[in-house]
Protein backbone atom coordinates (compact mmCIF):
# COMPACT_ATOMS: atom_id res chain seq x y z
CA UNK A 1 0.00 0.00 0.00
CA UNK A 2 1.61 3.46 -1.23
CA UNK A 3 1.78 5.90 1.85
CA UNK A 4 -0.22 9.24 1.54
CA UNK A 5 2.12 11.19 3.52
CA UNK A 6 4.71 10.10 1.42
CA UNK A 7 2.86 10.38 -2.01
CA UNK A 8 2.25 14.08 -0.95
CA UNK A 9 6.06 14.54 -0.21
CA UNK A 10 6.69 13.69 -3.88
CA UNK A 11 4.23 15.64 -4.79
CA UNK A 12 5.25 18.59 -2.97
CA UNK A 13 8.87 18.19 -4.78
CA UNK A 14 6.77 18.27 -8.30
CA UNK A 15 5.74 21.80 -7.26
CA UNK A 16 8.62 23.25 -5.24
CA UNK A 17 11.53 22.02 -7.40
CA UNK A 18 13.95 21.06 -5.31
CA UNK A 19 14.67 18.87 -1.77
CA UNK A 20 15.91 21.80 -0.29
CA UNK A 21 12.53 23.98 -0.97
CA UNK A 22 10.41 21.09 0.31
CA UNK A 23 12.12 20.93 3.23
CA UNK A 24 11.79 24.52 4.30
CA UNK A 25 7.94 24.72 3.33
CA UNK A 26 7.70 21.61 5.60
CA UNK A 27 10.03 22.50 8.51
CA UNK A 28 11.77 18.76 7.39
CA UNK A 29 15.65 18.30 6.70
CA UNK A 30 16.37 17.24 3.60
CA UNK A 31 18.01 13.82 4.14
CA UNK A 32 14.60 13.54 6.38
CA UNK A 33 12.88 14.09 2.76
CA UNK A 34 15.16 12.37 0.61
CA UNK A 35 14.82 9.28 3.30
CA UNK A 36 10.84 9.42 2.76
CA UNK A 37 11.03 9.22 -1.01
CA UNK A 38 13.39 6.45 -1.27
CA UNK A 39 11.10 4.31 0.96
CA UNK A 40 8.46 5.55 -1.58
CA UNK A 41 10.37 4.26 -4.32
CA UNK A 42 10.30 0.56 -2.20
CA UNK A 43 6.73 0.96 -1.70
CA UNK A 44 6.05 1.54 -5.27
CA UNK A 45 8.79 -0.89 -6.75
CA UNK A 46 9.82 2.12 -9.64
CA UNK A 47 12.60 4.69 -9.46
CA UNK A 48 10.94 7.72 -9.02
CA UNK A 49 13.73 10.32 -9.07
CA UNK A 50 16.89 10.68 -11.55
CA UNK A 51 19.69 13.37 -10.57
CA UNK A 52 20.37 15.96 -13.24
CA UNK A 53 23.17 17.73 -12.42
CA UNK A 54 22.92 18.83 -8.37
CA UNK A 55 19.01 18.49 -8.48
CA UNK A 56 16.72 15.16 -9.22
CA UNK A 57 13.74 15.29 -11.49
CA UNK A 58 10.71 12.87 -11.48
CA UNK A 59 10.62 9.96 -13.76
CA UNK A 60 7.38 9.23 -15.54
CA UNK A 61 6.37 6.76 -13.28
CA UNK A 62 6.69 9.41 -10.69
CA UNK A 63 4.98 11.71 -12.78
CA UNK A 64 1.72 8.98 -12.98
CA UNK A 65 1.64 8.69 -8.92
CA UNK A 66 1.67 12.74 -8.33
CA UNK A 67 -1.29 12.53 -10.66
CA UNK A 68 -3.37 10.39 -8.59
CA UNK A 69 -1.99 11.87 -5.48
CA UNK A 70 -3.50 15.16 -6.66
CA UNK A 71 -6.96 13.26 -6.85
CA UNK A 72 -7.15 11.83 -3.73
CA UNK A 73 -5.83 15.58 -2.52
CA UNK A 74 -8.90 17.10 -4.56
CA UNK A 75 -11.05 14.61 -2.58
CA UNK A 76 -10.03 15.34 0.46
CA UNK A 77 -10.36 19.15 -0.56
CA UNK A 78 -14.50 18.61 -0.92
CA UNK A 79 -14.45 16.58 2.29
CA UNK A 80 -13.41 19.13 4.12
CA UNK A 81 -15.20 21.83 2.29
CA UNK A 82 -18.12 19.57 3.05
CA UNK A 83 -17.35 18.98 6.88
CA UNK A 84 -16.66 22.67 6.88
CA UNK A 85 -20.03 23.43 5.47
CA UNK A 86 -21.93 21.20 8.08
CA UNK A 87 -20.84 23.46 11.00
CA UNK A 88 -22.54 26.20 12.30
CA UNK A 89 -20.31 29.48 11.70
CA UNK A 90 -17.57 29.72 9.25
CA UNK A 91 -14.12 29.27 11.38
CA UNK A 92 -10.35 28.40 11.53
CA UNK A 93 -7.83 30.24 8.87
CA UNK A 94 -7.93 31.14 4.95
CA UNK A 95 -4.70 32.39 3.37
CA UNK A 96 -4.94 34.97 0.98
CA UNK A 97 -2.52 36.12 -1.53
CA UNK A 98 -2.94 39.12 -3.46
CA UNK A 99 -1.51 41.54 -5.95
CA UNK A 100 -0.94 44.86 -4.87
CA UNK A 101 -3.71 46.87 -6.21
CA UNK A 102 -6.47 44.05 -4.96
CA UNK A 103 -4.24 44.32 -1.65
CA UNK A 104 -5.12 47.86 -1.35
CA UNK A 105 -8.69 48.75 -2.27
CA UNK A 106 -10.58 45.23 -2.18
CA UNK A 107 -8.93 43.53 0.66
CA UNK A 108 -9.62 45.95 3.18
CA UNK A 109 -13.14 46.29 2.75
CA UNK A 110 -13.86 42.66 2.40
CA UNK A 111 -11.65 41.82 5.99
CA UNK A 112 -14.25 44.47 7.25
CA UNK A 113 -17.23 42.87 6.28
CA UNK A 114 -16.06 39.43 7.21
CA UNK A 115 -14.57 40.40 10.51
CA UNK A 116 -17.90 41.64 11.15
CA UNK A 117 -19.83 38.54 9.83
CA UNK A 118 -17.42 35.62 10.87
CA UNK A 119 -15.65 36.84 13.48
CA UNK A 120 -14.38 33.58 14.50
CA UNK A 121 -12.46 33.27 11.19
CA UNK A 122 -9.05 34.35 10.79
CA UNK A 123 -8.12 35.51 7.27
CA UNK A 124 -4.03 36.02 6.78
CA UNK A 125 -3.27 38.12 3.52
CA UNK A 126 -0.04 37.87 1.75
CA UNK A 127 0.76 40.56 -1.28
CA UNK A 128 1.88 38.30 -4.01
CA UNK A 129 1.85 38.83 -7.60
CA UNK A 130 -0.38 36.26 -9.76
CA UNK A 131 2.77 34.92 -11.19
CA UNK A 132 4.54 33.16 -8.03
CA UNK A 133 0.96 33.54 -6.38
CA UNK A 134 -0.73 30.26 -8.61
CA UNK A 135 2.32 28.14 -8.54
CA UNK A 136 1.92 28.50 -4.22
CA UNK A 137 -2.19 27.96 -4.23
CA UNK A 138 -0.88 24.35 -5.62
CA UNK A 139 1.60 23.99 -3.12
CA UNK A 140 -1.29 24.92 -0.92
CA UNK A 141 0.75 28.02 1.01
CA UNK A 142 -2.26 29.66 0.18
CA UNK A 143 -6.27 28.59 0.29
CA UNK A 144 -7.07 31.99 -2.38
CA UNK A 145 -5.48 33.64 -4.33
CA UNK A 146 -6.43 37.04 -6.55
CA UNK A 147 -5.25 37.78 -9.88
CA UNK A 148 -5.60 38.94 -13.57
CA UNK A 149 -5.83 38.72 -17.11
CA UNK A 150 -4.66 41.34 -19.26
CA UNK A 151 -6.11 42.40 -22.21
CA UNK A 152 -5.17 40.09 -25.64
CA UNK A 153 -3.17 37.80 -24.08
CA UNK A 154 -4.53 35.69 -21.51
CA UNK A 155 -2.11 33.60 -19.92
CA UNK A 156 -2.03 29.85 -19.20
CA UNK A 157 -4.27 28.03 -16.19
CA UNK A 158 -2.57 25.56 -14.13
CA UNK A 159 -4.41 22.68 -13.76
CA UNK A 160 -5.68 22.22 -10.57
CA UNK A 161 -6.98 25.78 -10.27
CA UNK A 162 -10.69 26.39 -10.27
CA UNK A 163 -11.39 30.01 -11.28
CA UNK A 164 -14.50 32.66 -10.57
CA UNK A 165 -14.31 35.59 -12.45
CA UNK A 166 -14.82 39.01 -10.01
CA UNK A 167 -15.33 41.89 -13.00
CA UNK A 168 -12.97 43.81 -15.12
CA UNK A 169 -10.73 46.78 -14.27
CA UNK A 170 -10.40 49.51 -16.97
CA UNK A 171 -6.96 50.57 -17.53
CA UNK A 172 -5.77 53.89 -18.67
CA UNK A 173 -3.06 56.15 -19.97
CA UNK A 174 -1.68 58.34 -17.50
CA UNK A 175 1.15 61.03 -18.38
CA UNK A 176 2.74 64.43 -17.05
CA UNK A 177 0.76 67.51 -16.80
CA UNK A 178 1.49 69.32 -19.63
CA UNK A 179 1.73 66.74 -21.91
CA UNK A 180 0.44 66.73 -25.23
CA UNK A 181 -1.77 63.48 -26.09
CA UNK A 182 -3.56 63.67 -29.32
CA UNK A 183 -7.31 62.78 -28.65
CA UNK A 184 -9.45 59.89 -30.93
CA UNK A 185 -12.55 61.39 -31.15
CA UNK A 186 -14.20 58.30 -31.63
CA UNK A 187 -13.71 57.84 -27.76
CA UNK A 188 -14.61 60.36 -25.25
CA UNK A 189 -11.45 61.72 -23.87
CA UNK A 190 -9.46 58.24 -25.38
CA UNK A 191 -6.57 57.86 -27.55
CA UNK A 192 -5.60 56.20 -31.19
CA UNK A 193 -2.61 54.38 -31.76
CA UNK A 194 -1.36 57.20 -33.72
CA UNK A 195 -1.60 59.30 -30.37
CA UNK A 196 -0.20 56.78 -28.10
CA UNK A 197 2.58 56.81 -31.12
CA UNK A 198 3.32 60.39 -30.08
CA UNK A 199 4.68 59.52 -26.90
CA UNK A 200 7.20 57.07 -28.59
CA UNK A 201 10.03 59.43 -27.98
CA UNK A 202 9.04 59.96 -23.64
CA UNK A 203 10.65 57.91 -20.90
CA UNK A 204 7.95 54.75 -19.35
CA UNK A 205 7.56 53.27 -16.38
CA UNK A 206 6.17 49.64 -16.10
CA UNK A 207 6.57 46.43 -14.40
CA UNK A 208 9.61 44.09 -14.73
CA UNK A 209 10.03 41.46 -17.58
CA UNK A 210 8.58 38.40 -16.91
CA UNK A 211 5.20 39.86 -16.37
CA UNK A 212 1.62 39.68 -17.90
CA UNK A 213 1.38 43.58 -17.36
CA UNK A 214 4.31 44.20 -18.90
CA UNK A 215 4.03 41.83 -22.26
CA UNK A 216 0.72 43.62 -22.43
CA UNK A 217 2.06 46.89 -22.20
CA UNK A 218 5.00 46.31 -24.85
CA UNK A 219 2.63 44.78 -26.79
CA UNK A 220 0.31 47.63 -27.07
CA UNK A 221 2.82 50.25 -27.81
CA UNK A 222 4.18 47.69 -30.60
CA UNK A 223 1.01 47.65 -31.70
CA UNK A 224 1.28 51.28 -31.84
CA UNK A 225 4.71 51.41 -33.92
CA UNK A 226 7.08 52.04 -31.65
CA UNK A 227 9.73 50.36 -28.54
CA UNK A 228 8.73 51.99 -25.13
CA UNK A 229 11.83 53.17 -23.51
CA UNK A 230 11.46 52.22 -20.00
CA UNK A 231 13.10 53.47 -17.97
CA UNK A 232 11.58 52.97 -14.26
CA UNK A 233 10.60 49.40 -13.61
CA UNK A 234 8.59 48.45 -10.46
CA UNK A 235 5.53 45.93 -9.70
CA UNK A 236 5.02 48.76 -7.47
CA UNK A 237 2.47 50.45 -9.17
CA UNK A 238 1.95 53.47 -6.73
CA UNK A 239 5.67 54.16 -7.21
CA UNK A 240 4.58 54.55 -11.13
CA UNK A 241 1.78 56.72 -10.09
CA UNK A 242 4.34 58.54 -8.21
CA UNK A 243 6.99 59.41 -11.14
CA UNK A 244 3.93 60.27 -13.44
CA UNK A 245 3.36 62.78 -10.76
CA UNK A 246 6.52 64.11 -10.47
CA UNK A 247 7.11 64.52 -14.57
CA UNK A 248 9.42 61.64 -15.25
CA UNK A 249 7.73 58.73 -16.93
CA UNK A 250 4.41 58.09 -18.33
CA UNK A 251 2.21 54.79 -17.32
CA UNK A 252 -0.26 52.19 -17.95
CA UNK A 253 -2.26 52.21 -14.68
CA UNK A 254 -5.90 50.27 -13.38
CA UNK A 255 -8.90 51.80 -12.47
CA UNK A 256 -7.91 49.95 -8.48
CA UNK A 257 -5.03 52.73 -8.39
CA UNK A 258 -7.59 55.48 -7.93
CA UNK A 259 -9.64 53.60 -5.50
CA UNK A 260 -12.57 55.88 -6.48
CA UNK A 261 -11.12 59.02 -6.04
CA UNK A 262 -10.20 61.49 -8.98
CA UNK A 263 -6.98 60.91 -10.76
CA UNK A 264 -3.92 63.31 -9.51
CA UNK A 265 -2.77 63.62 -13.44
CA UNK A 266 -4.05 63.66 -16.65
CA UNK A 267 -5.24 59.95 -17.70
CA UNK A 268 -7.12 59.02 -21.29
CA UNK A 269 -8.72 55.67 -22.59
CA UNK A 270 -6.90 53.02 -24.60
CA UNK A 271 -7.68 52.41 -27.87
CA UNK A 272 -11.07 49.46 -27.64
CA UNK A 273 -9.87 45.68 -27.07
CA UNK A 274 -6.93 46.99 -24.86
CA UNK A 275 -8.15 48.87 -22.06
CA UNK A 276 -9.66 46.52 -19.60
CA UNK A 277 -7.99 43.46 -17.65
CA UNK A 278 -10.22 40.99 -16.07
CA UNK A 279 -10.15 40.16 -12.55
CA UNK A 280 -10.54 36.47 -11.03
CA UNK A 281 -10.21 34.82 -7.59
CA UNK A 282 -8.72 30.97 -7.89
CA UNK A 283 -8.48 28.15 -5.89
CA UNK A 284 -7.59 24.55 -5.64
CA UNK A 285 -9.92 22.46 -7.18
CA UNK A 286 -12.44 21.08 -4.80
CA UNK A 287 -11.73 23.75 -2.32
CA UNK A 288 -13.97 26.33 -4.03
CA UNK A 289 -16.60 25.19 -2.17
CA UNK A 290 -15.29 25.72 1.44
CA UNK A 291 -17.54 28.38 2.99
CA UNK A 292 -14.44 30.18 4.11
CA UNK A 293 -13.37 30.62 -0.22
CA UNK A 294 -16.98 31.32 -0.94
CA UNK A 295 -17.06 34.20 2.33
CA UNK A 296 -14.36 35.39 1.11
CA UNK A 297 -15.25 35.69 -2.41
CA UNK A 298 -18.64 37.16 -1.60
CA UNK A 299 -16.87 39.78 0.62
CA UNK A 300 -15.06 40.67 -2.39
CA UNK A 301 -17.81 40.70 -5.11
CA UNK A 302 -19.94 42.97 -2.73
CA UNK A 303 -17.41 46.14 -2.87
CA UNK A 304 -15.72 45.34 -6.26
CA UNK A 305 -18.29 47.89 -8.14
CA UNK A 306 -17.69 50.48 -7.03
CA UNK A 307 -14.12 50.15 -6.27
CA UNK A 308 -13.54 49.03 -9.71
CA UNK A 309 -14.63 52.17 -11.37
CA UNK A 310 -12.18 54.54 -13.17
CA UNK A 311 -12.07 58.15 -12.35
CA UNK A 312 -14.36 60.67 -13.85
CA UNK A 313 -17.19 57.99 -13.68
Amino acid sequence: MLDLHRLRLLRELKHRGTLAAVAEALSYSPSSISQQLSVLEKEAGVPLLEPVGRRVRLTAQAEILVAHTEAVLERLERAEAELAASLEGIAGVLRVAAFQTAALTLVPDALTRLRDAHPRLRIEITQREPESALPALLARDFDLVITEEYPGGPGPRPAGVEYAELGEDEIRLAVPAGTAVPADTAVPAGISGAGLRSLAGGAWVMEPEGTASRRWATRLCREAGFEPDVRFESTDLLLHLRLVEHGHAAALLPGLVWAGRPPTVPVVRLPAGHRVRRLFTAARRGGGGHPAVRAFRTALAAGFTDRSRGPGE
